[in-house]
């Protein structure tokens, strides 16, 4: 149960404990020292002229997150959710932690799928089969992904099973 306070709207807000507070200060101090680090970085190794095409790549990297990443894992949780049959948070967890990996890998792979399409102006640029090794790395990532969640089941299968045998 969580203990809440009421705020001076009327709403009721979840009281956080001392080792919450702590922990978020800690991390608020490391995010703005990170920040700083990455300033101080961008400042010293990357030419003003090319601040650019850094900030294209940084908007881009948004928009890929918001139009495409974020609503192919809603939608894979949506559809896990949907099989009729309660699936547990750590299952959709894990299917929707591959999504993402697949996702953002692939976002890696197709430049360099589309550039082999078109043709490279040297032979040793591109030298793979992109697409094969994509769809390698997909069957990969579900094939792995389903051993994590067979085996997060199991083990949440025995531990139930210990605790009625534990009860008798």
């Amino acid at each position: 149960m969580t203990t809440v306070k009421t705020t001076r709207t009327g709403r009721a807000a979840p009281i956080a404990g001392r080792g919450v507070r702590v922990t978020r200060g800690v991390l608020i101090v490391v995010g703005i020292a990170l920040i700083g680090l990455g300033g101080y970085v961008l400042t010293e190794t990357v030419s003003p002229t090319r601040y650019s095409g850094l900030l294209v790549w940084l908007i881009g990297s948004v928009i890929v997150h918001d139009a495409i990443i974020a609503p192919v894992v809603v939608a894979v949780g949506l559809a896990v959710r949907r099989t009729g049959r309660r699936v547990p948070a750590a299952v959709i967890a894990l299917v929707q932690s591959a999504v993402v990996v697949g996702v953002v890998l692939s976002m890696i792979v197709v430049p360099e799928i589309v550039a082999k399409a078109k043709g490279p102006k040297n032979d040793t640029v591109l030298p793979f089969d992109y697409a094969s090794r994509l769809g390698a790395m997909w069957v990969v990532i579900a094939v792995v992904t389903a051993l994590a969640v067979a085996i997060y089941l199991v083990r949440t299968r025995r531990q139930k099973v210990r605790e009625s045998t534990d009860q008798v």
